[in-house]
Order: structure tokens, then C-alpha cells, then sequence
């Protein structure tokens, strides 16, 4: 079913449809992570065309916690495994 105003969402129980979650397993602190949207937010941050790497390392964060959980102990642990996904698939 999709609503303009609400998203995209399963006609049966009425969550995020299968097919709409994007998770791709990254390493937090050595642990396999997954962390949902993933392309669409190296892609994002990408396109933002920002020279810094801290300014990455923040957009990475803000644009991942939009569709992830990221426990407050673990964000440095975050930041430094999206750091690696941004900097491993630039072209």
C-alpha cells in the first residue's frame, strides 16, 4: 500500500515492506553490523562533495541514524566503520 502522506508499507501487517530494507553488514568493533540504507548513505554524503574527513565522519553519522540505531557508546566505533564503507567504494 502506498500513502503519499505515511511511505510505503506492507499491505498484510502494515510494517516497511521486505524489499524496502537495504541492510548491509559492516565491522563495529569487530562485530558484523548491520546497517540499513547503507549505498543510499555513502551515495548521499557522497554527492555532498565534502573535502574534510571529519565533515564526512558528521553527515555519515546524521545521514545513518536517520534509519539506524546507534547506541551513544558505539558512535565513535560507527563513524570509523561508515568512514571505511565511504572511503572503500569512492571511485
Amino acid at each position: 500500500m502506498t500513502n503519499e502522506k505515511e511511505g510505503d508499507y506492507c499491505t498484510i501487517c502494515g510494517g516497511v515492506r521486505p524489499d524496502a530494507i537495504k541492510i548491509k553488514t559492516v565491522l563495529v568493533n569487530g562485530k558484523e553490523t548491520g546497517i540499513n540504507q547503507l549505498d543510499f548513505i555513502v551515495d548521499g554524503v557522497r554527492n555532498l562533495h565534502l573535502e574534510n574527513d571529519a565533515a564526512i565522519r558528521a553527515e555519515l553519522l546524521k545521514w545513518a541514524s536517520e534509519f539506524n540505531y546507534i547506541p551513544t557508546k558505539r558512535r565513535e566505533a560507527y563513524g570509523d566503520a561508515l568512514m571505511r564503507e565511504y572511503k572503500g567504494t569512492q571511485e
